[in-house]
């Protein structure tokens, strides 16, 4: 099912040390006007036209923080008059009990919340935003008494390596679906967070955590930007819903507030403008995203056993060697 994330604004009210889009941030007063680069309303809708004509199943609203958009509602309700399913990624410290209502009869039937650690003073530190921790407990609450169904997500980092399990059980306490994972891209701000990136051991044993922990309990656990945990579920017989690891260009692709696509969120390759072009027209046609097709992909990715589900992180081959389509050099593991 192809699934397509748009940043909604590059606004946010947090300042996050790892923000993919250097998000800027600024108070929610409701007075907000959209940068000028931003795409207007007008041109998000006819973004949405294109999207669903190209044949595209799920609409994902980020940002920055897509909340910080005064017409998110009339969007989202446009999006499923498009027979799209419009969903949030959101760090969720802005969804009141009215805004959830407003959000769930828009249309929009999940919410991604962002949440980094159990404790409060690490979520303020890491999230530049105080009292976070409790705010974004009172959106996702607000979700479900608004029938919204809550993801939580999680960027994964040396400082918050030992709790991943623990969030886990927060996640299912507290009635998420789902609990994925985000290994953290040195793109955007994180680029500068060398300091708290994990090894290529931790990251191989992370996955296989989350793999031991998706056994023993009943909410979807999926890692992101780690395309590996395919083969690690192979390999520990766990059954997944998920048959393709790197999707970038294949059954994604994300598209910037100013109207940039891009193959992912973290691989820093424009490969067009949709104020310039239609989408439906670069999606189907644009070289970049032809070549990601093949999945004919280099290096020990290349003559994998695994290579077909897994396909290794093209960001992670593009920041390391320039080269989207180089073998993932995160991945320690050699088929025989």
């Amino acid at each position: 099912m192809n699934l397509i994330s748009w940043n909604t604004t590059n606004l946010c009210n947090m300042n996050c040390s790892h923000c993919y889009r250097s998000a800027v941030k600024t108070a929610p007063d409701g007075k907000i006007l959209l940068p000028p680069e931003e795409l207007t309303t007008a041109q998000a809708k006819r973004m949405i036209e294109e999207i669903a004509k190209a044949g595209f199943r799920i609409m994902i609203f980020s940002g920055g923080e897509p909340l910080m958009r005064p017409d998110i509602c009339e969007l989202g309700a446009f999006t499923k008059s498009c027979g799209l399913i419009p969903v949030l990624g959101t760090n969720g410290t802005l969804i009141t009990e009215e805004m959830a209502m407003k959000l769930k009869e828009a249309g929009f039937s999940a919410a991604g919340i962002s949440l980094d650690s159990l404790s409060p003073e690490k979520m303020d530190d890491f999230r530049k935003l105080p009292n976070s921790f409790d705010l974004i407990l009172r959106g996702i609450e607000n979700c479900k008494t608004a029938g919204i169904r809550v993801q939580i997500h999680t960027t994964i980092m040396n400082w918050n390596l030992d709790e991943l399990e623990a969030i886990t059980d927060f996640a299912v306490n507290v009635g998420a679906g789902a609990h994925h994972f985000f290994f953290l891209v040195p793109t955007g701000r994180a680029v500068e967070m060398d300091h708290a990136q994990i090894s290529d051991i931790d990251y191989e044993r992370a996955i296989r955590r989350i793999m031991q922990k998706q056994k023993e309990v009943p909410i979807e656990l999926k890692p992101t930007c780690a395309p590996q945990f395919l083969r690690v579920a192979d390999q520990m017989g766990v059954k997944t819903r998920f048959s393709k690891g790197c999707l970038a260009g294949i059954s994604y692709c994300i598209i910037g507030s100013n109207g940039d696509v891009r193959p992912c969120a973290y691989l820093n390759n424009t490969i067009g403008n949709v104020k310039e072009i239609a989408f439906d027209k670069l999606w189907k046609e644009h070289p970049t995203l032809q070549l990601l097709r093949t999945e004919e992909v280099g290096g020990k990715c290349g003559s994998c056993t695994y290579k077909k589900i897994c396909g290794g992180c093209r960001a992670r081959a593009f920041y390391e060697t320039g080269n989207f389509m180089a073998e993932d050099p995160n991945c320690l593991y050699q088929a025989h």
